[in-house]
């Protein structure tokens, strides 16, 4: 999801523009939630490439406001048969549109059925609601928070949505040990990337070294990647997507045994999220460095190694088993092989993130 912080007087322009719907000629509803003028807002890309703006909160935050229910011909009856407000965590997965998961939902009424002859407000609070989940925007898949406003009508309900935008915080010991990931054909290639944790906040830079132990091929480029890879779906209806976020050239030209390359890979600049594992049983978000490898006859050599990101707490809290959030690093460390098909000697390794 691709989000940026705004400045307060871009959230007075939320609170004052986006905050009406309307229920056809006669009757407007604005939903106005506490604290918009102050809040902090995310700009959120949709998957269909419109923006909206949305109201920012964290797990256990108390979402509250006020519903103003608003006559625009005051002394003619409106009839209902009630009004409610919705707290709803949603996964919406592209490739079953007809299907959408709840994970939250909660309801206030706000009026019993009854008639409105003037313009009436109704105050509603979801008092230190549970949002175990971060708002995320894929390729495949959408976790969404919103409030759902319901008026009972005779022939048909007037429903209108409101979305907030959550983030989830998370804290982890400081790491001491660096991590190494080794790329190597026998007698050929043998290369060493030592890097100096294995998870990092979104804030964070990524420092290492690369050393080259035996370089028996020609090397022509040579590059970092993170790669995201988001998994929906299970079984048969498994889908995989994965996504280049960035590069980092280490060299373009032909190294030297006993060479060293320093690396300092900035996160800060790219639109990452959390890593987020099996959410709800729905979906994960992972992420990757992958080393990759091109020789003079354009055949490309690459590794892969997990990593874990999250999204950095100022102190350490206790958080719930159903974040979605990694707890810790689940590394895996596939071999390496040409991504052509042409024969290589020694070729016995793996991968199979290709970007």
């Amino acid at each position: 999801m691709n989000v940026e912080i705004l400045v307060l007087r871009s959230t007075l322009i939320f609170c004052q523009r986006l905050s009406f719907f309307g229920f056809g000629q006669g009757v407007e509803v604005e939903i106005v939630l506490d604290g918009c003028d102050t809040r902090k807002a995310l700009e959120v890309k949709l998957e269909d490439g419109r923006k909206e703006f949305h109201l920012l909160y964290l797990d256990g935050e108390t979402v509250s406001g006020k519903v103003n229910v608003i006559l625009k011909k005051p002394g003619v009856k409106v009839e209902h048969f009630g009004i409610k407000i919705e707290f709803i965590g949603q996964i919406d997965l592209f490739y079953d549109r007809g299907t959408r998961y709840d994970f939250t939902s909660l309801v206030r009424e706000l009026a019993r059925p009854g008639e409105l002859v003037q313009t009436t407000g109704y105050s509603f609070e979801f008092n230190q609601v549970e949002k175990p989940y971060e708002s995320y925007i894929g390729s495949n898949v959408r976790l969404r928070y919103f409030l759902r406003l319901t008026m009972v009508r005779r022939i048909t309900d007037l429903v209108k949505e409101q979305d907030i935008a959550v983030q989830t915080l998370s804290h982890y010991p400081d790491q001491t040990t660096s991590f190494k990931m080794e790329v190597g054909i026998e007698d050929c290639l043998h290369i060493e990337f030592e890097y100096n944790k294995s998870r990092y906040d979104l804030k964070d830079v990524i420092v290492g070294k690369i050393y080259f132990l035996l370089v028996r091929i020609k090397i022509q480029h040579m590059e970092v990647q993170i790669i995201k890879r988001e998994i929906t779906g299970s079984g048969t209806n498994m889908f995989s997507e994965n996504e280049t976020i960035a590069k980092y050239e280490i060299m373009d030209g032909a190294p030297v045994r006993g060479e060293n390359i320093p690396i300092r890979l900035f996160l800060n600049g790219y639109d990452l999220t959390p890593t987020m594992r099996d959410v709800n049983k729905k979906f994960s978000v992972r992420y990757y460095l992958n080393l990759v490898l091109i020789d003079e006859e354009d055949r490309r050599y690459f590794k892969q190694q997990e990593i874990t990101l999250f999204r950095k707490a100022d102190k350490c809290f206790r958080r719930s088993d159903r974040s979605g959030l990694d707890g810790g690093s689940n590394c895996s460390t596939p071999s390496i092989e040409p991504s052509t098909n042409q024969n290589i000697p020694n070729d016995n390794l793996n991968s199979d993130v290709d970007n």
